[in-house]
């Protein structure tokens, strides 16, 4: 008898090209089938594409490599038949009587065959929409069963022309498919067109009555307090004997390990008819007081498990199903006093700041762990939004489980794009996909998949640009909001009961969440559908925060440049690509960059703007070399993205209600909008954005030198104070006051006081600004903020310089270790004089997160520190000491004696090695760290969290980089 649940089939998979195979489904699942992955048969990517397992075995060259993309065959040349493959598996599964399995295809792309013990099923096209097959009465007696699916590319993949664009000749359009891959400003081209089986698969074994598609809707009542759970579900009886069920539903919270609390427990008798599918309603669940689901930065992200079990007279359970599910409200109204959307969650108003997503990988080599990363460093980012911008996918239920669990918002767009539908170079087609029912059939699957994730925000119609009329017309009915959602506060007092039967909202297809036909419509950007979003290069950072830089009150798209650190630039292109480009100088003053070819092919863009914007990398020096490049280059992403988040939170409420960075990442190896690479190293930009969308932070405004709180939270803070240092490159302190018995009220901008160092007759052409603000009670630091400024029409050449100082440093390590997982903490303090001893010198108090009992802290022998002998004759040429504290905390001092700033400085994590060869990638990515990129004044120090998993065999080591410590000391 075979359990009752899910078995995902994702490994054991063949793959060949159907030209090579000269057999049939038939033939492959009964008496042919592969024995292994000999020619032409090769071991698949599934969940994947035809590409990836291409690459895989390396048949072709990585995609993502240099310029490697141009030596694959492109399906506009080859036909589709050269990416038209066959995927073969086994799979285990014996029934006995009254047991059901389907088989089932979360998504493929983009029609196919299916072949199960010699019987065809037909996979119908659309990208975005689930498959399930009852396989029952084929499988075989003695539970060995064959699958053989022949997957077709899209019916329209298109072809590229010589001057390439936006989405190729445009033609993938008229397939519901994702368009990104012929191609974008920001992507090259996908030359299988993402052709195969890229989601699960799997099989499913029932009873005699199914549970299909529950939908889950919370409503809110007496502001908050009394809360339903509202439950739909369809039941689909097999057998052919009328099925007495009884349905039980239970909501439970998990406790400590896998001890659960169960919160409700509800069972309802239900017949259903012989083959039949029938749609049942529990009666609400009430919950007075349910722990809430919050936006990350507002509160926990609590999180329910929802499970429902059916069981059968004389049969007993059939089936189930659970689902972690948050209790949570989500508004969106258009602002009246900005005349951006305005998002409420729990009746409270979120600024949003968040961030364009294409998607994880452009070969769609998706998992749970990448996934997971990903959304981990958007919240790392202290973001609250992600968009899933309409030239990408529907984004995946892992996607969403891990947006639930951080916190994320997200903003999902159907599979419309202006530059595909409706306008380009060659014009495209102007009714969007060819087949429209075949659409509202993939937008309808797509939103039962997504509607219970509480991280569902928006639903909205395309990217700078509406559906045709019978589309956009069918969308508005099918997520038409349940009456219940329509409240102008979306809050009702009433004490009233819920009106129960057809006016259930988990009744409607979602019934929650507004609709928007485009992504610069209703609220966002001007909300006529002009182009008003943008704009996409480098920027002054001072114009973040002038009144004429944007108009609108939100900005669906804004983004600028995104440089990797070097490692990646070695990690990703051949030696020719590491030549850092040509800075021309133009007759207006300005500087030209031209980059390398291979910088050209990966989409760089420049530091620079002539006739708006200098180059930004300039003003610290004429660049040396890649690494020179490169460090520069995160100084300006860090300044730029940062001064871009405090410029619109600078205008919270009064002229913005948020702003999304076009983009957060990029799906493969490219050179602008990212705050982390393709490998998962983030970039100096996102360290600027964590540090200035943290829920309540303090800034100073580039353009009027007012510092700022911005308290985004729901809290008033009372008693706290500010901070702020003026620090010169000798080390000295001119500037120092602090700001005492501050009110800050919730959700507002304070004005605190102007900064005048600058307007004095002893400014230095360069100097660096520290802000904190504490509680004064306890000098408990709430935010800090660390500026490095050059004087009105100056630069930062004086850095260069720098470069020279020797400050002292000493870092204090704790390692824990679980498994694979390493937890350090690193306590950092610059050791140099402190000038003014009255100087508060406030530490960041960071608590340790990490449990004592699954970490052993006090670590011995070669597993904690890796030197061989070679490497600690180097660390003791540039350490004063290297010992092991009390607690078996390990100490590093560097040698020094200059007083000044420890300057932007930032840690890395490498496999240890004695011998490795140039280029080689010796990072272990990803990491993450609580902070980065960071710098200290004399006398302070900050604590900062590292968590990675270390690849088995694999020695970690914890490297120290600085601009003025390029030694890159060992400190772990």
């Amino acid at each position: 008898m075979a359990a009752i649940g899910k078995t995902v089939l994702d490994s054991g998979w063949l793959a060949a090209r159907s030209s090579e195979v000269g057999l049939n489904g038939v033939q492959l699942t009964t008496t042919r089938p592969p024995l292994g992955p000999s020619a032409p048969w090769m071991e698949a990517v599934v969940p994947g594409t035809v590409l990836g397992t291409l690459v895989k075995n390396k048949l072709v060259p990585d995609p993502f490599y240099g310029l490697n993309n141009e030596a694959i065959l492109d399906i506009a040349d080859s036909g589709r038949e050269f990416y038209t493959f066959w995927f073969f598996t086994t799979f285990q599964c014996k029934l006995s009587g009254n047991q059901h399995v389907d088989l089932n295809f979360r998504a493929i792309n983009y029609s196919g065959e299916v072949y199960v013990n010699g019987h065809k099923k037909i996979l119908p096209k659309g990208m975005f929409r689930r498959h399930t097959f009852d396989i029952t009465d084929i499988l075989h007696p003695d539970g060995k069963n064959l699958l053989a699916v022949l997957i077709y590319p899209p019916d329209h993949p298109g072809r590229i022309p010589p001057e390439g664009g936006q989405g190729g000749d445009h033609a993938i359009g008229q397939d519901v498919a994702a368009q990104y891959v012929e191609g974008w400003d920001w992507m090259t081209p996908i030359r299988d067109r993402n052709t195969g089986i890229w989601d699960e698969v799997s099989i499913t074994v029932t009873g005699p009555v199914k549970v299909i598609d529950p939908h889950l809707v919370s409503s809110f009542f007496d502001n908050l307090k009394r809360v339903y759970l509202h439950t739909t579900l369809d039941l689909e009886n097999k057998s052919s004997w009328i099925a007495e069920c009884s349905l039980n539903l239970q909501v439970s919270t998990e406790l400590e390990g896998s001890v659960c609390m169960v919160e409700h427990l509800q069972t309802q008798k239900v017949l259903v008819p012989p083959g039949k599918r029938v749609q049942y309603t529990f009666l609400p669940a009430f919950f007075y007081k349910p722990n809430l689901w919050w936006p990350n930065g507002m509160g926990e992200q609590s999180l329910y498990n929802i499970g429902i079990t059916v069981d059968v007279k004389g049969y007993g359970e059939s089936d189930s199903w659970t689902h972690h599910f948050g209790f949570r409200k989500i508004e969106s109204t258009i602002d009246k006093g900005t005349g951006g959307r305005l998002f409420k969650v729990n009746g409270e108003p979120i600024f949003i700041r968040g961030g364009n997503w294409i998607l994880s990988d452009g070969l769609l080599r998706l998992s749970k762990k990448r996934y997971e990363t990903d959304i981990k460093f958007h919240a790392d980012m202290n973001f609250n939004m992600i968009r899933c911008w309409g030239g990408g996918l529907a984004e995946r239920p892992d996607f969403y489980h891990y947006c639930d669990v951080y916190g994320l918002l997200v903003w999902q767009e159907f599979w419309i794009t202006g530059d595909c539908d409706g306008r380009g170079i060659p014009v495209s087609n102007p009714d969007g996909p060819l087949d429209h029912d075949l659409f509202l059939f993939c937008a309808k699957d797509t939103i039962i998949l997504l509607r219970n994730h509480p991280s569902l925000a928006l639903w909205v119609g395309g990217n700078e640009q509406t559906p045709p009329d019978d589309i956009n017309k069918a969308l508005r009915s099918y997520l038409k909001l349940h009456p219940l959602f329509q409240s102008s506060n979306g809050l009702s007092n009433s004490s009233e009961d819920l009106t129960l039967g057809s006016d259930d909202p988990s009744q409607y297809l979602d019934g929650t969440r507004v609709y928007i036909q485009g992504s610069m419509w209703e609220g966002f950007a001007n909300g006529k559908g002009d182009f008003t979003d943008g704009p996409y290069e480098i920027q002054n950072p001072e114009d973040f925060f002038k009144d004429n830089f944007y108009n609108y009150g939100f900005n669906p798209e804004v983004g600028s440049v995104g440089v990797p650190v070097a490692a990646t630039i070695r990690a990703t292109m051949p030696p020719e690509g590491w030549q850092i480009p040509l800075f021309k100088k133009l007759s207006n003053g300005y500087m030209q960059e031209i980059p390398n070819p291979i910088w050209d092919y990966h989409k760089y863009i420049p530091y620079s703007k002539p006739g708006k914007v200098h180059d930004q990398i300039e003003l610290y020096g004429s660049a040396k070399d890649l690494n020179d490049f490169c460090e520069k280059a995160q100084l300006v992403n860090y300044i730029q993205y940062r001064a871009l988040l405090e410029g619109w939170t600078s205008r919270m409420w009064t002229k913005y209600t948020g702003v999304l960075i076009w983009k957060t990442q990029n799906p493969w190896t490219g050179l602008r909008g990212q705050f982390y690479d393709h490998l998962h190293d983030q970039t100096g930009g996102f360290y600027g954005c964590r540090c200035a969308a943290e829920p309540v932070h303090v800034q100073l405004n580039l353009a009027t030198y007012f510092i700022e709180v911005v308290n985004t939270s729901s809290s008033k803070l009372s008693d706290v104070a500010v901070e702020a240092s003026v620090w010169d490159l000798d080390g000295q302190c001119p500037y120092y006051k602090v700001f005492e018995t501050l009110l800050l009220l919730p959700k507002t901008v304070t004005q605190i006081t102007e900064i005048k160092y600058p307007k004095s007759k002893t400014a230095k052409p360069v100097y660096f600004l520290l802000l904190k603000l504490f509680n004064k009670s306890d000098s408990h630091v709430i935010s800090r903020n660390f500026y490095w400024l050059h004087l009105p029409g100056g630069d930062y050449e004086l850095l260069e310089s720098y470069r020279t100082k020797r400050v002292p440093l000493k870092i204090t390590s704790q390692v824990m270790i679980r498994g694979s997982t390493y937890k350090v903490q690193m306590h950092v303090k610059n050791m140099s004089t402190e000038p003014q001893p009255k100087i508060l010198s406030l530490e960041n108090q960071v608590a340790d997160t990490c449990d004592s009992k699954d970490f052993n802290r006090n670590l011995t022998g070669e597993a904690e520190v890796s030197l061989n002998n070679q490497q600690v004759g180097l660390f003791r040429r540039i350490c004063r000491g290297f010992s092991r504290g009390e607690n078996g905390l390990q100490i590093v001092e560097t040698n020094g004696n200059d007083p000044g700033v420890a300057f932007f400085m930032y840690f890395s994590v490498h496999a240890a090695k004695k011998d490795h060869e140039v280029g080689e990638d010796t990072r272990i990515l990803p990491v993450h760290y609580s902070d980065n990129f960071f710098s200290l004044v004399p006398g302070e120090a900050m604590v900062i969290d590292i968590s990675f998993q270390v690849p088995q065999g694999v020695t970690p080591r914890v490297t120290l980089h600085g601009w003025n410590h390029h030694a890159a000391h060992s400190v772990l």
